[in-house]
């Protein structure tokens, strides 16, 4: 049986040789643990902030890699009264430059509907009954929409109720119902329909589906809609405007493709002019440059930011005071920079730009992308090369980047998503790292297995050796005691 402290026997400082002992066995064993632990955490980390600058790139290239994304047009209004913006204006990315004349003469507008004075048989006030005796029903539609819901009506149910039933109707299309008190005794209080259903012949009919005399001063129409009794106090109506002249009208206040791939939306009649006629804003048609040079800046910093993460994750320290990059030396890192660069340095065929040297864009010494402000070649400088191709080649850009073949963005998106999916290479060496890291799990239980079958076997050859000094002291111990009686 092993004794808790060594040396008590002997006398000796076993139990300190013991410690040191193992103390020395452990240290380099423990130290190789501890480094590669180390390693594969820092790659792992690295691994993750690679992947992530990655996944923040192939966002930037998968904009850039669609056609919707990078020829858009940009309408600009220019309007003579600053103080009335009568519409806005939209265009699609086949739309022509061009531009035009609009004046908005009439804006769209619903039905509206309105009881008759009390005096002419119409209620006297919000609490007057709507039906005296009896039930029935009224239905509201638009014939040339097919829109329509019915609300019932009781004995005694008020004017007020009868606004309220129609306003929560859970089938209401877009009729509002509101009373005016008029404030005089002829006048009383006048129940009025508005209709948002907007265009010329989409007027509000209000059907007495039962005939009953009490509801004729609700309705526009007999259930056999051949009598007539309220009529629209406004007409619904068409928007109206004058394009270079031409006079154009819409169902509602939206005029889509009046002008091919260009839709404007109407949002108060135009100013008149000293002599009453209305003044034309102008709408001028052209290329939305401002939002594709920030796209192309937008795809250059990302790329400079992931080509700065990938330098920094491989880089060796240069003195004992710098430490390696975490991903130091790694060939697959640094073959992502070698493949986008290569990528980005290639021409392109269906572009008549050629390449991204000619919008400007170009790696310099260090690896990354600029756009540079000096003239070295004698052909402009990088920011004069963006600007005159956003000016005359619009257009090409696009072709530049999103050619299915040979487009810098769809090849760079191909390259790119081939390292962060989930079965990616990234993701695929982050995995295999991990995997390493449970097995150095699994070497750690077995280097302390053997670190205490080293102890015990140390504490039984300590332990013999205490027992065996132990006994000699005893022996001596005795003999000097014999040695003073003789």
């Amino acid at each position: 049986m092993t004794i808790q402290s060594l040396g008590v026997g002997s006398g000796l400082a076993l139990d300190d040789l013991v410690t040191q002992l193992i103390a020395a066995e452990r240290a380099p064993k423990q130290t190789r643990l501890d480094e590669k632990e180390e390693t594969l955490d820092s790659q792992i980390s690295g691994l993750g902030k690679l992947k992530s600058k990655m996944s923040d790139f192939l966002d930037t290239v998968d904009e850039l890699r669609s056609d919707n994304n990078l020829q858009g047009r940009e309408p600009t209004i220019t309007n003579p009264d600053e103080s009335n913006e009568p519409f806005t204006a939209e265009a699609a990315h086949s739309a022509v430059k061009g531009e035009y004349q609009i004046a908005v003469t009439q804006l769209a507008s619903g039905s509206r509907l309105e009881t008759a004075n009390a005096v002419d048989g119409g209620f006297s006030s919000k609490t007057d009954s709507v039906l005296s005796s009896g039930s029935g029903s009224l239905t509201f539609k638009i014939d040339s929409t097919g829109d329509s819901f019915n609300i019932n009506v009781t004995a005694g149910q008020t004017l007020q109720q009868l606004a309220n039933a129609i306003n929560s109707s859970d089938n209401n299309f877009g009729i509002n119902a509101s009373i005016i008190d008029t404030g005089t005794v002829n006048g009383g209080a006048k129940l009025v329909f508005s209709s948002t259903t907007t265009g010329e012949g989409n007027d509000l009919v209000i059907v007495n589906n039962n005939d009953l005399a009490d509801l004729d001063r609700v309705a526009t129409t007999d259930s056999t809609e051949s009598s007539t009794y309220l009529t629209p106090v406004v007409n619904a109506q068409n928007a109206k405007a004058t394009i270079d002249g031409i006079e154009v009208e819409s169902t509602t206040n939206e005029f889509e493709n009046t002008i091919s791939s260009v839709s404007f939306e109407a949002s108060s009649v135009s100013s008149k002019d000293s002599l009453g006629d209305f003044q034309t804003s102008t709408l001028k048609i052209g290329y939305d440059t401002e939002g594709l040079d920030k796209k192309i800046r937008d795809f250059v910093d990302n790329f400079n930011a992931l080509a700065k993460e990938i330098d920094t994750l491989t880089k060796y320290g240069t003195s004992e005071l710098e430490d390696d990059g975490s991903l130091a030396g790694d060939f697959m890192a640094r073959s992502i920079t070698s493949g986008l660069s290569s990528i980005i340095g290639s021409s392109v065929e269906s572009s008549a730009l050629g390449g991204l040297f000619a919008i400007g864009v170009e790696l310099n010494s260090d690896g990354e992308l600029e756009i540079s402000s000096n003239d070295e070649f004698g052909i402009g400088s990088g920011e004069e090369r963006l600007k005159a191709s956003l000016e005359d080649n619009f257009d090409d850009i696009a072709a530049l980047f999103t050619d299915e073949e040979n487009g810098i963005a769809s090849r760079l998106y191909d390259y790119t998503k081939e390292y962060t999916t989930f079965s990616g290479l990234l993701s695929t060496r982050e995995r295999s790292i991990k995997d390493e890291k449970d097995q150095l799990a699994s070497d750690r239980e077995q280097f302390e297995l053997r670190m205490l079958s080293f102890e015990q076997i140390l504490r039984d050859k300590y332990l013999n050796l205490d027992q065996t000094v132990a006994k000699l002291n005893q022996t001596g111990s005795a003999l000097l005691a014999s040695l003073g009686q003789a």
